[in-house]
């Protein structure tokens, strides 16, 4: 029997405009598009839909339940490129022995992380 994939993840906003244009200018997916009107943003195999709805709030009340994880082959570059979006930082740079990790805040107040894992680190994981 084949295992489930976890492929997509969907994002509801009161301004999905918005929230794609800071996705696709900070991390700079492989594709956008629009898809039967959701804003579809391509990661690698991981794919990120950003619709709107009517039972949500502006911001995000409690963002720490799920924070979107980005492996990054150069964090201080994209940290730069988030930077250049105005991206609000939970949590700067920094670096944890030897691998690099941020937590930024999306314009709707969700937070996602940008990981770059050091060689060693890849190698204890896999």
């Amino acid at each position: 029997m084949q295992r489930p994939v976890l492929g997509s993840l969907l994002l509801s906003s009161t301004d999905p405009e918005r929230l794609r244009t800071w996705y696709a200018t900070a991390l700079d997916p492989s594709d956008s598009t629009e898809v039967n009107g959701y804003r579809v943003l391509k990661f690698g195999d991981f794919y990120l839909f950003i619709d709107t709805r009517q039972d949500i709030a502006d911001k995000n009340p409690e963002p720490g339940r799920v924070i979107l994880n980005f492996d990054v082959p150069d964090a201080r570059a994209v940290a730069a490129r988030m930077e250049q979006a105005g991206t609000q930082w939970l949590a700067d740079l920094e670096d944890r022995d030897g691998s690099l990790f941020a937590t930024a805040i999306d314009p709707d107040g969700n937070y996602v992380q940008i990981i770059e894992l050091s060689e060693e680190h890849r190698q204890a994981s896999s």
